[in-house]
């Protein structure tokens, strides 16, 4: 959760140091435990401390191992034991209670460029290297930590919070209509490099920033790509399982290092199947609590709600439930601090997880997220599975799996049902149409219409040797929207949201396993729990949110009169003047793009109103009203 903050001044002149404690100042809210700066000349770092493992406890940030290469992180270093052997290898003398910031230093000076090859979990992280006269940023390999960066008027402004970047006095406040144009499409920024500001970008997940003080060199490069490991086949199907329960005992255990655990729990496998593994792991050190959040329906039959309570039981979990249908879609929006976003987002109920979170923050700073079992389980494609084994052995080992699990197995022809954006499990199987609110002009300007048919339209199988639709599941560029949802910089609450699932470690045992028959229906993982969980959990398939449910919250909505009646002027250079109300027919997805408009709406107006303190205005200016209003006509 720490927040991180340094300016780069490519022509040598000395950076301001009130203006770097202010921008480290302003990240309070994400690093309440200290707040510390350092200076040398042109370069400057800034770090908001937030402290959730032991090893944090006396950590100090910015931080040094010898005076002429600094560090400021938002990090957590997986698999400690196994880096501190190959640091030691390559001749650096560690101690085994060293700071995660410092390990990354170790491996730096180890290494160079190369460290991050060599490093596992979650970080973004920026490096002063001051014999080289050189800065180098990464961020890991899913994007998990967020990492912001601008490159205007010779400075270089850089942060894993994006309102801290648009403080800088060089970042204007002008808008990236193509960020704009993707939203209103398919309800998030479908590029991965850029922001919905023209003068901030991110650096993509995977990749590494180098910028060269003196020849002003900035490069952006991939260091990480999915894995493709040798195949996996061992002689018995137990040793598949303990395999499978060792990493992922690895993966929960390095996101917890802490006693005070909260988990957002449901009645699938995913989460049941964390919260069962942290349990465990806290009872091995004879202390510490795991405290579950869940969702609940109270107008509709919940049908999660029984086995999410089944599992709480079973594991002597404490549970608080959290009503999801208490009020409309986007009301209470106006006026409540918690629910503004440095971008917009598509999801009407945006409460809903401020509350869970908000009560998983008063008892502890980590929660587990059991995101995304789905995509790391999926059922593999046909051409996938004959391209990885014989067919004789494909049958076997489906007749195997249909004799213990009493299922036929699901072989895909691609990636029909890939990953739409969020809301299109309420909107059915038909092809969505081009919205016809989007102004034309702006549409036209853009070339929306044929954007809109790349991005909705089936996507290819990717090139990975055995499971390529895990692959393109977890490397979606709806990720990184997914992503900054959970994060601090974002969410404003104290707790850091981690999701073992996507560990590097289990994701490529999983793809090199034979898929037949344990990514069929999360076989691996239900044999693992078996014992463990309640057997109605193992057993029952997988369920979504109904399609009725949307559909009676969104209808509710329009009842309500949450949806904006009118929009504001800088909205109307984007879509047409007045919303397009649902009255009762049609499809649901209809709607959620009209609530997707009132979104845009929202943010809009707070960007209007809450621009940056150096440059933007309190509302549109007289020239900026009369070409609205002249579009408009």
């Amino acid at each position: 959760m720490s927040g991180i903050v340094g300016i780069l001044h490519l022509d040598g002149a000395p950076v301001d140091e009130r203006l770097l404690g202010g921008l480290t100042e302003f990240m309070a809210y994400r690093g309440p435990d200290a707040r510390e700066t350092w200076t040398r000349g042109n370069i400057g770092f800034g770090h908001a401390m937030f402290r959730t493992t032991d090893e944090a406890e006396h950590e100090r940030q910015p931080c040094t191992l010898d005076g002429e290469v600094w560090i400021t992180a938002d990090a957590r270093v997986d698999a400690r034991a196994d880096l501190l052997r190959e640091l030691r290898g390559a001749g650096r003398r560690v101690a085994a209670a060293v700071t995660d910031p410092e390990l990354i230093l170790h491996a730096y000076h180890a290494w160079g460029d190369e460290c991050v090859h060599h490093l596992l979990g979650d970080f973004a992280f920026a490096i002063w290297d001051g014999r080289e006269r050189r800065l180098f940023c990464a961020r890991d390999p899913f994007g998990v930590k967020l990492f912001y960066y601008s490159l205007v008027g010779g400075v270089c402004v850089l942060s894993n919070t994006l309102e801290v970047v648009r403080r800088h006095p060089a970042v204007s406040d002008r808008l990236n209509e193509h960020a704009i144009g993707d939203f209103l499409l398919v309800g998030y920024n479908a590029e991965l490099d850029t922001t919905f500001f023209g003068d901030v970008q991110r650096i993509p997940p995977a990749h590494v920033l180098s910028v060269r003080v003196g020849t002003g060199r900035v490069t952006v490069r991939r260091y990480w790509s999915f894995p493709t490991p040798a195949p996996i086949r061992y002689r018995r199907d137990a040793e598949y399982v303990e395999h499978f329960r060792e990493l992922l005992s690895a993966a929960v255990g390095d996101r917890m290092r802490t006693d005070q655990v909260g988990i957002y729990l449901s009645g699938g496998l995913d989460s049941t199947m964390l919260a069962a593994t942290a349990k465990e792991l806290l009872a091995r050190r004879a202390g510490g609590e795991l405290r579950a959040h869940t969702s609940v329906l109270t107008h509709l039959d919940d049908e999660e709600l029984p086995f999410t309570r089944m599992v709480a039981e079973r594991l002597s979990i404490p549970l608080e439930c959290h009503p999801a249908d208490r009020r409309a879609p986007l009301e209470s929006w106006d006026g409540d601090a918690r629910l503004l976003r440095p971008e917009p987002v598509d999801e009407p109920d945006l409460p809903v997880f401020v509350e869970s979170t908000a009560a998983m923050a008063s008892h502890a700073r980590v929660a587990l997220y059991g995101e995304d079992g789905d995509a790391l389980f999926s059922a593999p494609s046909l051409r996938a599975a004959l391209g990885t084994a014989e067919l004789p052995a494909i049958l076997w080992r489906a007749a195997r799996y249909l004799v213990r699990a009493r299922r036929v197995p699901r072989l895909g022809f691609g990636l029909r049902s890939f990953w739409r954006p969020r809301g299109a499990s309420c909107r059915g199987s038909a092809p969505e149409p081009f919205p016809a609110w989007i102004r034309p002009e702006f549409a036209d300007r853009l070339d929306l219409r044929n954007r809109h048919q790349e991005l909705i339209r089936e996507r290819p199988l990717s090139s990975h040797p055995t499971r390529p639709e895990v692959e393109a599941r977890l490397t979606a560029p709806v990720w990184q929207s997914f992503m900054e949802s959970l994060d601090p910089g974002v969410t404003r609450l104290p707790v850091i949201i981690r999701l073992p699932l996507l560990d590097t470690r289990l994701i490529a045992y999983v793809v090199s396993i034979p898929a037949i028959p344990w990514c069929q229906h999360k076989e691996l993982a239900r044999v693992a729990m078996q014992g463990i969980l309640p057997e109605p959990v193992l057993r029952r398939p997988k369920s979504g949110l109904p399609v009725e449910f949307y559909a009676a919250r969104l209808r509710h909505a329009e009842t309500r009169g949450t949806l904006p009646r009118e929009f504001a002027p800088p909205t109307l250079a984007y879509v047409r003047v007045t919303p397009v109300h649902w009255t009762g027919g049609g499809e649901v997805y209809d709607l959620w793009y009209q609530f997707r408009a009132g979104l845009l709406d929202r943010w809009l107006r707070r960007v209007a109103n809450t621009r940056s303190p150096h440059s933007l205005r309190s509302r549109p200016n007289a020239r900026e009203l009369h070409s609205v209003q002249e579009a408009v006509r």
